[in-house]
C-alpha cells in the first residue's frame, strides 16, 4: 500500500458523518446505508485500496457468486451454533423498559425467552423490528449493550 492510501483511511476516522456518506456516494456511487459509521468507514478504506491496487479479479468473482447460489458456504454453519449465549443477559425476571417514538415499552425476561405484550418471543431482536417495523439490534435498542463499533 502507497503511504497516500494510509493517509487517506486514517483520515476517514476522523471525518464526521455527512462528510463520510458524501464520499461513499463519490467512491461508490450510491447512496451509504443510513445507520453504521464503523460500516462506512470500513467498506470506505476497503474501496479506496481496491482502486488504488485492484479488486477481485472476475474468475474470484465467479467463484464467490457460485459458492452462494450452490450452498457452499454453509461450512460455517455449525460453529454458529457452538457459539455461547450472550454473558450480558439479565436473570430472569428482570424487566426491560424502552420509550421510543412516544410509546412505553416493556419486555420481561423469561425462561424460553423474553415476553412482550403478552408473547413470548425467542429474541429481543424480533421485540425490537414488532416495536419499530424495522430491524434493529435488540439488546442495543434496550439498552443491554452498546455497540464498541458504534452500530446499532
Amino acid at each position: 500500500m502507497t503511504e497516500s492510501i494510509l493517509k487517506q483511511i486514517a483520515r476517514l476516522q476522523k471525518l464526521p458523518i455527512d462528510a463520510l456518506r458524501e464520499r461513499w456516494r463519490d467512491l461508490l456511487g450510491n447512496e451509504p446505508p443510513a445507520y453504521c459509521r464503523a460500516l462506512l468507514v470500513r467498506r470506505l478504506g476497503y474501496r479506496l485500496q481496491e482502486l488504488a491496487l485492484g479488486g477481485l479479479d472476475q474468475q474470484d468473482r465467479e467463484r464467490i457468486r457460485n459458492a452462494v447460489t450452490d450452498g457452499k458456504f454453509a461450512e460455517a454453519e455449525p460453529f454458529k451454533k457452538d457459539r455461547p449465549k450472550q454473558k450480558e443477559m439479565p436473570v430472569i425476571g428482570t424487566r426491560l423498559v424502552r420509550e421510543w417514538n412516544g410509546g412505553r415499552y416493556e419486555v420481561t425476561i423469561v425462561r424460553d425467552g423474553f415476553e412482550f405484550q403478552g408473547r413470548t418471543y425467542r429474541s429481543l431482536t424480533a421485540i425490537t423490528k414488532a416495536i419499530t417495523g424495522t430491524h434493529w439490534n435488540g439488546p442495543a435498542f434496550f439498552g443491554l449493550r452498546r455497540n464498541g463499533d458504534g452500530c446499532k
